[in-house]
């Protein structure tokens, strides 16, 4: 069974429920669990590409059914908030309140044309990964949802360091570092990685 407790990657662990939720018991390391994913995230991305129509990305039931779409094949619990605590994110008793908080956020400067598409995204894509919603996937799904946001915006989706950011290396330690940044107040690293 596939279990990560590693804390020093910035990949969030999961509990042991969590962990005995894994749909496919043939998944034995992070490596095959990544690949695994990747090959299910497509799905998500297809769901969320061809619901444009039917209006915007900035709807918690959207956002839970693209992580359920992209998830799926993975985890039983995929599209369900948390309900345990992590090394990151709020409380999991305050993540509806706190995502309704983002959204209405990012609804107002929208419409009041607050920041620029590229910080509306960024600062989208900061909080959303800060309140953590889900007990895994939650970079990946914030980065798919923030790409379909800046789309709807009118501007190009995100080229995220333009490489992989699911295995350790120099691209996801800038990613990592440039989260960190936003953390203590400072977007300008992130918004220089997501158009680098």
């Amino acid at each position: 069974m596939f279990r990560d407790k590693r804390e020093t990657d910035a990949a969030t662990p999961l509990d042991d429920d969590e962990a005995a939720a894994l749909i496919p018991t043939h998944i034995g390391t992070r490596a095959a669990l990544n690949a695994w994913e990747q090959a299910n995230i497509a799905v998500g991305m297809t769901w969320l590409r061809g619901r444009r129509r039917r209006g915007t990305v900035l709807d918690q039931g959207v956002l839970k059914e693209v992580h359920r779409r992209m998830f799926a094949a993975t985890w039983t619990w995929a599209g369900t908030y948390r309900t345990t605590g992590k090394n990151i994110g709020v409380p999991a008793g305050d993540i509806p309140r706190c995502v309704h908080e983002l959204l209405e956020d990012v609804k107002f400067w929208i419409a009041h044309a607050t920041y620029d598409a590229t910080e509306i995204g960024v600062r989208f894509h900061h909080r959303l990964v800060q309140i953590h919603p889900f007990p895994n996937g939650n970079g990946r799904n914030a980065r798919l949802m923030t790409d379909e946001l800046v789309r709807e915006l009118g501007a190009e989706p995100f080229t995220w360091g333009s490489g992989s950011l699911d295995d350790e290396g120099a691209v996801r330690a800038r990613y990592i570092g440039a989260l960190r940044a936003a953390d203590r107040g400072d977007l300008v690293p992130l918004v220089a990685f997501v158009r680098s």
